[in-house]
């Protein structure tokens, strides 16, 4: 698939291919936030099948993914420590040309302005690099941390999905986002370094 593996980094953040080595530092961040992540996992419905069996199998099935260019599941790191993910889901071509975002941080490193820039360097390359032409993003209405970093980044909301995903054990409401090759005053990265620089030069 055109443009992956790749790294991209910008200062102190970067993202990189998820590693089969990878398994156990996502283990030990997973359990250590587990009651800060779990409300915004997506879940199975009833029927749906049996969970991976442990966290190195969802890393085996996000790579073979990745290989059949469905995929593109990324580390974020920090001064090079991994602190959570960007995950890029549903890549389609054809006439439609789009994916889907979803992203999470080990809560120790939020509200550092990392997952900004991690999404807007992944969205940077999914629409300059990768040919794309609309990235989407969904949001549980309750999720006010996650929907921060798409009003930094300024995406367009589409609307509400209804029943959109199954997440922690029901089926959920979510805020759809997009983005589109054609509509952006610059680029994403360009976008959020901008406006942090100016939030650190004004005056309190």
């Amino acid at each position: 698939m055109k443009g992956w593996p790749v790294e991209l980094t910008h200062g102190d953040v970067g993202v990189r291919p998820l590693r089969r080595s990878d398994a156990r530092a996502w283990a030990r961040l997973r359990r250590a936030d587990v009651a800060w992540l779990s409300p915004w996992e997506a879940t199975l419905p009833p029927g749906g099948g049996a969970a991976p069996l442990s966290y190195r199998a969802m890393i085996v099935t996000q790579r073979r993914r990745a290989r059949q260019g469905r995929a593109m599941p990324f580390v974020v790191t920090w001064r090079g420590e991994m602190v959570g993910q960007v995950t890029v889901n549903g890549i389609s071509w054809g006439s439609a040309r789009w994916a889907s975002i979803g992203y999470w941080i080990a809560r120790r490193h939020a509200g550092r302005g990392i997952t900004p820039v991690a999404v807007a360097l992944v969205v940077d390359h999914l629409l300059d690099t990768v040919g794309l032409h609309r990235v989407e993003i969904s949001i549980r209405p309750e999720n006010e941390a996650s929907l921060r970093v798409v009003q930094k980044l300024g995406l367009d909301e589409v609307g509400l999905a209804r029943g959109y995903l199954h997440i922690d054990g029901a089926w959920r409401d979510h805020r759809v986002f997009q983005v589109l090759a054609d509509d952006r005053p610059g680029r994403l990265l360009e976008r959020v370094t901008r406006d942090d620089e100016a939030r650190r030069r004004s005056p309190s």
